[in-house]
């Protein structure tokens, strides 16, 4: 079938929503834009969809959202036991249409007979995965396109552990969507039919307030707080879902000090007072750092849109505001974590992944504490943490990625701003009250045990072009093998595609225990490394590198060499030769 075929279907389609029917007619002004809103169906991957906003199989709308819960739903009535009465949580944030999706996803499965539990209103995605655990659903869904642009929406799911599937279950599911013949007749039940028949349930405070007491239970030294309860903490929202979980958390927790940003603090689709949503980016923190500096700040957070994110800000010696990677906070936060935690475990464990500086293991190493890695995702920190509790092979502490991506306690399996911001204010308090702030605290953790530094490249190639050029590289990468990247000699290559460790010096290879991906890292002398692998949600390829050395300039010195030598081998690839 052509995607002119596809259109005529969905022009000639008599129930097609009156918004989307008026899209579509601005659309045939415009071929090239109507092509692609129908040249190809979104595509539905192991994290679940993310999309442009608008008519057509390539994009986010009731239908493709219909068709994706279709998919969900015959996937949990074949493999589910008592699915129909254990039913899906449902949670939205504050984009277009995610409460209307919400409401669909409910009625798709009210047709099933499945019953559906939705949040009154937005809440975080942290949230989301509580609310599956705690009313034992079995299975949970998340509207959101997390910091993307306005025009873009998303839908997420998750397992019976308030999990992101890991692939094994995701790559059924994925099949289930794929053999759903056709969005537009999904069939569906009304709102209110549903509710009569006990298929729509209102999720409200009780769950939160059940959140709640979990939150304030990550709390290591409630005594400190108290001392330290007039630290002055900076906190915004970004227009997302995060106001009143992590003001209700703050309060709580004891801290009587917070400056909310007002203009960031309504939940808004557009973002209107930035360039992009993402605490990751310093223009975030553009009006945080404002209002920091006029009340004096200690600390200043952002969390995205739907709060399983969470930046922050500290001033540094000169008495500006930096915002820290999220390396820097990650291993801030292990290093009070484990010497907060009285009496430690013997299995005591941090879980990180593969691309999250190796800081961290030092740090956990120092308090004796074991450093595992897994792949980049946090679905696979959230498998480790039921494998932990099935088999009873390590006591979860924290886990965390550079991405700004924390988890402190494993009531939640997905990372969460929430408790992020919670712990984030607790380190604060105790740094502020051992007269340091937290940027002096880092320089101590780097003096003590290195000047570990990491970087990210991202390389956008988009269309089907872009994704073979990206495999080209992956496919060069492999073939050619570097020795070298600038002055760092390569020690072995980790194949994460055949789960292969090869060393360089003729030593004998070893099997990585990790599943398959598409993926190389290169472990380089001098504890430097490089590693390259595809997005799993744009159409890009990311480069990430670390080095340590004795000094911060050097450190940055050896950074920007290490880019250099593996920026320049990608383009090369793209130009049609390696450099």
């Amino acid at each position: 079938m052509t995607w002119k075929t596809t259109f005529e279907q969905w022009k000639q389609y008599e129930d097609l929503e009156t918004d989307l029917k008026t899209k579509l007619e601005e659309l045939e002004e415009n071929s090239s834009e109507l092509e692609d809103a129908f040249y190809k169906t979104l595509e539905f991957g192991t994290g679940g969809m993310r999309g442009l906003l608008g008519p057509g199989t390539n994009r986010m709308n009731t239908y493709t959202i219909r068709k994706a819960v279709e998919g969900l739903a015959l996937y949990m009535l074949d493999h589910v036991e008592g699915a129909r009465e254990k039913g899906v949580a449902i949670a939205y944030d504050s984009r277009y249409k995610s409460k209307e999706f919400s409401i669909e996803a409910a009625r798709v499965l009210g047709a099933h007979g499945i019953k559906a539990y939705v949040y009154e209103s937005l809440r975080p995605t942290p949230y989301l995965s509580f609310a599956v655990r705690h009313l034992q659903t079995a299975a949970g869904i998340m509207i959101t396109a997390s910091h993307n642009p306005p025009e873009y929406n998303g839908f997420k799911v998750y397992n019976d552990q308030g999990a992101q599937m890991p692939p094994n279950e995701a790559n059924k599911l994925v099949s289930y969507v794929n053999d759903v013949e056709s969005e537009l007749t999904v069939q569906v039940r009304e709102q209110d039919e549903i509710e009569q028949s006990d298929l729509l349930t209102w999720i409200g405070e009780d769950v939160d307030k059940a959140y709640t007491e979990r939150l304030l239970g990550i709390i290591r030294n409630p005594q400190m707080i108290k001392e330290q309860s007039d630290i002055s903490i900076v906190f915004t929202p970004l227009h997302g879902t995060a106001y009143q979980p992590v003001l209700d958390g703050l309060e709580q927790a004891g801290f009587k000090n917070v400056h909310v940003v007002e203009e960031q603090a309504k939940p808004d689709p557009e973002f209107s007072t930035v360039s992009s949503p993402n605490p990751e980016e310093h223009q975030a923190f553009a009006k945080a750092i404002e209002l920091g500096k006029e009340k004096g700040a200690d600390l200043l957070i952002a969390t995205d849109p739907d709060a399983d994110r969470l930046g922050v800000a500290v001033q540094n010696e000169e008495g500006e505001y930096v915002v820290l990677t999220g390396n820097q906070l990650g291993t801030l936060t292990i290093d009070y974590l484990l010497s907060e935690t009285k009496p430690l475990p013997e299995d005591a464990t941090v879980i990180k992944t593969i691309v999250t500086t190796e800081m961290g293991r030092k740090v956990a190493e120092h308090y004796n504490a074991r450093m595992i890695e897994t792949l980049t995702g946090f679905k696979f920190i959230a498998e480790q943490i039921e494998s932990f509790n099935e088999n009873g092979t390590g006591t979860f502490l924290y886990g965390f990625e550079e991405s700004y991506g924390y988890l402190v306690d494993e009531y939640v399996r997905d990372k969460d701003a929430v408790q992020a911001a919670i712990t984030a204010s607790e380190l604060a308090a105790h740094w502020r009250g051992q007269g340091k702030t937290l940027y002096e605290a880092l320089t101590g953790l780097y003096e003590q045990h290195g000047y570990y530094l990491e970087g990210l490249h991202s390389l956008t190639l988009k269309g089907k072009e872009g994704t073979e050029k990206i495999q080209q590289i992956m496919d060069r990468f492999r073939q050619d093998q570097p020795t070298q990247f600038g002055s760092y000699r390569v020690i072995a290559v980790e194949d994460y595609s055949d789960q292969t460790r090869t060393f360089l010096d003729g030593s004998e290879s070893e099997t990585i225990q990790l599943p398959q991906e598409n993926v190389v890292k290169y472990v380089l002398e001098e504890d430097a490394w490089c590693c390259l692998r595809p997005s799993g949600t744009e159409p890009k390829i990311k480069c990430y590198f670390g080095v340590k050395t004795d000094a911060y300039e050097t450190s940055l010195e050896r950074l920007d060499e290490l880019k250099e030598a593996m920026v320049s081998k990608m383009e090369g690839v793209i130009e049609g030769s390696v450099k």
